[in-house]
């Protein structure tokens, strides 16, 4: 049986959240110190040598997009936190938070020096308010204490927007906005919030800087996946015996995480697909359940890793109605600025509603399989061009759920 392995979630049920006195007593912000003993560029080398990729859904070398940054000569430069939590049945980052939130405001701080910026950012999931007066308690402690030094750090609250997890779109809202991707390049490292370079990292990622610094890039690329090296935090949730959070090196396999942390499907049923990356993720069949979780061996089998959100499914579930559900959520949730998501989202719903209902054709299914393809290119952002991924792999995976709803011709 695989086991956990806890670097991002080392202090979670150890100390109080909102006394920097535990979370100092563990060790904590003595790897902001060290990182402000070296050069800026050592400490970006540091973070790129180790491997860390974005625990997001890009999965981005995270030294290496700091390092566009420190470049560009700039009177201004800005950390951002996405704290924008909003992929249904992700709940990772909201655990983090409740349970260490220095920890994030240290990766911060770290990326800040690093980059030489002086102000960040914690956007935070308008689902969170009870949240904002936790993180606002931990940031006037650490300026009471005086670790942060000249970095500040301020909470911004987002508007329940699903589209605001993607960076640009994140940025426009903090700059009062609507929250709508931008056209890139340039991308926001180069020039982010109003025009200045700026760093966008989820909370995961801001959590790992702290480890790496204090133990250095060979000991973290050690751990997992080599081509993504680390751990990964993973919320189980639907048809599992066990709805836990867990936190385990990147080379475990799906089927690990479903049946050894997760004990498996719940009273007794039986397994019939899981989606892994949250309501934008692929539907992954048991047959490809000892693909391990990285984010190159997920891609590999046309998944993604994402948000680590595990949603699992027995076999008395509709496949196709789920589906249609989830097109929906998009319909809903596209921000309406490019043509592709805004009318292919709503097509791609309306066909499957027909084919849910039984009054679906072959042609429909032919249809819905080349609009989705075009939506994974033509899409201006990653929430349009992952929508069809769950009917794409459903198609390519489940497709008798589909046929057998086909109406008689």
């Amino acid at each position: 049986m695989g086991e956990e392995m806890r670097i991002v979630l080392r202090n979670w049920g150890k100390i109080d959240p909102l006394k920097i006195e535990d979370y100092i007593g563990t060790g904590g912000y003595e790897s902001l110190n060290k990182a402000r003993h070296m050069s800026r560029l050592d400490v970006i080398e540091e973070v790129k040598r180790s491997g860390l990729r974005g625990r997001g859904g890009a999965g981005f070398n995270t030294g290496l997009k700091w390092s566009f940054s420190h470049n560009i000569p700039a009177d201004e430069k800005y950390v951002i936190c996405n704290a924008d939590e909003g992929e249904p049945g992700t709940y990772k980052d909201r655990i983090l938070l409740e349970s260490d939130p220095h920890s994030v405001l240290e990766g911060m701080a770290i990326c800040g020096y690093a980059i030489g910026a002086k102000k960040g950012y914690i956007y935070c999931r308008g689902e969170y308010p009870f949240l904002v007066d936790l993180l606002n308690t931990a940031i006037a402690q650490a300026k009471e204490k005086g670790v942060l030094g000249d970095f500040d750090v301020e909470v911004r609250m987002g508007g329940g927007a699903y589209v605001c997890g993607e960076e640009s779109a994140l940025i426009e809202s903090i700059e009062g906005h609507r929250g709508e991707p931008r056209f890139k390049p340039p991308f926001p490292p180069v020039s982010g919030l109003w025009g200045k370079p700026t760093i966008v990292n989820n909370v995961e990622t801001f959590a790992n800087i702290g480890p790496i610094m204090e133990k250095g890039a060979d000991w973290y690329a050690g751990i997992g996946a080599k081509s993504y090296p680390g751990t990964k935090v993973l919320s189980l949730t639907g048809d599992v015996a066990n709805c836990i959070v867990i936190e385990v090196p990147t080379d475990t396999t799906i089927r690990d995480v479903i049946y050894d942390f997760g004990g498996g499907v719940k009273n007794g049923g039986q397994f019939q697909a899981v989606q892994i990356g949250g309501t934008s993720g692929a539907f992954i069949p048991e047959s490809l359940l000892d693909t391990a979780i990285d984010f190159d061996s997920m891609r590999k089998i046309d998944a993604t890793l994402g948000t680590g959100a595990v949603f699992v499914m027995n076999r008395t579930r509709d496949v196709v109605d789920i589906v249609t559900r989830i097109a929906k959520f998009f319909v809903h949730e596209s921000c309406g600025k490019c043509t592709p998501c805004r009318e292919g989202s709503f097509r791609c719903h309306e066909m499957l509603t027909r084919i849910n209902a039984g009054k679906g054709t072959a042609e429909d299914m032919d249809k819905i399989t080349r609009l989705g393809r075009i939506m994974q290119k033509a899409c201006l952002c990653g929430c349009g061009q992952a929508a069809p991924s769950p009917i794409l792999t459903t198609l390519q995976h489940f497709r008798q759920e589909y046929e057998r709803k086909l109406a008689a011709v």
